[in-house]
């Protein structure tokens, strides 16, 4: 048989191969999802399109002369043909009439009634439909307004043709004309015309938000090379790669040509923006001999999985724009690979999604986030929504800990650095939004670390114990996994302890007169009132019929009852 060159000329694939697709299902190794490869520049996609012509190429030619070499193919049953091309075993399984289809797609949003309508009806039928989320993949809304005249979804298309939104679907279901009408839909091939499913990170090419270099910077770079970076004792410590306040004065005085007083002011701007910390967090910047180091020196950032070897300089969006972008990335993972009920949750299938990879992307957006600028329901969202991100992000890295040393160290050593600071699973939920509160569980003070002091005057006012039904551990006996609007938290939180309460929160015997509780209300029992001001306050969450068992006990003459609490369910929800 003639020796086949890459550089030849191409010939078409053969008409019955199936089509090339993006990956589906690849596993992704634990160093890939750590250190994810660098974004496809078009010299790399070129060249794995034409990888790919290469290959179909190479079949078509086998296919053609099948009939003069036997020995380079077997047949194995009626459809599926073995063929062997240079080491490499490639199977074909020839698609019947019956098989060959067409695609269904749609256009959603985030936290979309009708998307999230349409996606369970297509589910519920069995359909293979690919879904493109405007929120996620942001370029294709421009597509969606040139294909429909509009950015309203859900937007439904078979093949290449427009079918319509809710209303479409809901009218041709009730005609009882929906499966017909699909058929004859899908029997046509899809041709290029259609909406293209979604690409590893192909769309944001032309959809870049505007980088802006910050305007310290120039200074930043200046200093990082000729500051004097190295190990100082101190307060009998021993401080590794610090520098102090005057020798960086001395510096810009230097570059800049300035004064003394304009230096200090540099300096004071640098460490507003986290570019750089007092080694003990005593001052923002002061002249003189107070030690300071780079963000990217302090000795948590190796801790940190949003680190990826450097800190981002860019100019940081506003913390309410990028806790946006946090709920509306999440909240299309939640509803691309969990249960309708969100009670488990497919953590294999996210690990190899492309909506995770840049949930990892926007990670990087975090290290120096101003959150001071916050208001008050925009930062408890926000916290709120970072835990639960952090608790998929760190069962799909580190997997589901066993045992209770596991578990604390899961808790406590999984870190992120978010505005400047590193925070765990633990700080975010004890210093943050329980006000810098102790479990009953442990014997540690929550405040371990020298960032104690910015996380205290970042935490919220005051202490709401709803926020307990809000996070998501990623266990069975947890609280069903969720993330929360600014504008709709504290109603989004009633919601939460409801639900929770009434799928096994609670349960009341009354013949026993006791009452079963979630061991969470043990271990935080101090965010909570007395125990009947605590079952009064529950009785809000829980339905008539538990109410009415509850009032009961209460009311009963002073009638004593007992409160045990139910064993707590370590595995994993997937």
């Amino acid at each position: 048989m003639k020796e086949i060159s890459i550089d030849d000329q191409y010939l078409p694939p053969h008409p019955q191969l199936p089509k090339l697709e993006p990956p589906r299902g690849r596993r992704v190794s634990l160093e890939e999802l750590l250190h994810p490869p660098e974004k496809f520049t078009v010299d790399l996609m070129k060249f794995v399109r034409q990888s790919g012509n290469a290959i179909s190429k190479r079949i078509s030619v086998l296919l053609e002369n099948d009939d003069d070499d036997d020995s380079k193919k077997k047949t194995i049953d009626d459809d599926v043909t073995e063929f062997k091309i240079s080491g490499v075993k490639v199977l074909v399984k020839m698609k019947t009439e019956e098989e060959i289809r067409g695609r269904i797609t749609f256009f959603s949003r985030s936290n979309c009634r009708d998307s999230t309508a349409v996606r369970l009806f297509l589910r519920e039928r069995g359909f293979d439909f690919s879904e493109i989320n405007i929120d996620v993949y942001t370029a294709r809304e421009k597509e969606l307004i040139e294909r429909t005249g509009s950015s309203q979804v859900p937007q439904i298309f078979f093949n290449e043709k427009h079918f319509g939104g809710l209303m479409a679907l809901n009218s041709l279901r009730n005609s009882g004309e929906f499966d017909r009408r699909v058929k004859e839909f899908l029997k046509e091939k899809c041709c290029g015309d259609a909406p293209s499913p979604v690409m590893y990170g192909f769309d944001e090419e032309n959809n870049k938000d505007v980088v802006v270099v910050d305007e310290m910077m120039r200074f930043v770079r200046v200093l990082r090379q000729k500051l004097p970076i190295k190990d100082r004792l101190t307060k009998m410590k021993i401080v590794k790669n610090c520098f102090s306040g005057a020798e960086m004065i001395e510096i810009l005085i230097h570059h800049l040509d300035c004064g003394r007083k304009k230096a200090v002011e540099i300096g004071k701007r640098l460490a507003k923006k986290h570019f750089i910390h007092h080694v003990f967090g005593e001052n923002e910047f002061e002249d003189g001999n107070h030690y300071y180091r780079f963000l990217e020196h302090e000795p948590f950032i190796s801790k940190c999985y949003n680190f990826r070897g450097s800190t981002n300089d860019m100019e940081p969006q506003s913390a309410a724009i990028v806790g946006q972008k946090l709920f509306k990335i999440m909240t299309a993972i939640l509803e691309s690979y969990s249960s309708n009920d969100r009670s488990r949750v497919d953590y294999l299938r996210i690990s190899q999604s492309e909506e995770f990879r840049r949930y990892l992307n926007l990670a990087q957006d975090f290290h120096r986030l101003n959150l001071v600028e916050l208001s008050t329901e925009e930062k408890l969202a926000f916290f709120l929504n970072l835990y639960n991100a952090m608790v998929i992000h760190a069962l799909i890295r580190i997997g589901c800990p066993e045992g209770l040393i596991a578990r604390r160290s899961f808790f406590t050593d999984f870190q992120y650095v978010v505005g400047g600071y590193s925070y765990s699973l633990s700080s975010i939920r004890n210093d943050i939004l329980r006000r810098g509160r102790r479990p009953s569980y442990t014997f540690f003070s929550p405040f371990i670390n020298d960032n104690a002091r910015h996380k205290w005057q970042l935490g919220l006012q005051k202490l709401n114990p709803l926020v307990h039904f809000g996070l998501c551990d990623g266990t069975k006996s947890s609280p069903v996994v969720r993330f929360f609007t600014p504008q709709g938290v504290e109603a989004e939180l009633k919601r939460a302890a409801r639900e929770f309460f009434q799928n096994g929160g609670i349960e009341v015997v009354l013949d026993k007169r006791t009452i079963h509780l979630s061991k969470i209300i043990k271990w935080y029992k101090e965010d909570f009132s007395e125990e009947k001001k605590m079952l009064k306050w529950i009785m809000s969450y829980i339905d008539a019929n538990d109410a009415g068992l509850l009032t009961h006990l209460l009311g009963d003459g002073g009638g004593s009852f007992n409160i045990v609490y139910q064993d707590y369910d370590w595995s994993i929800n997937n």
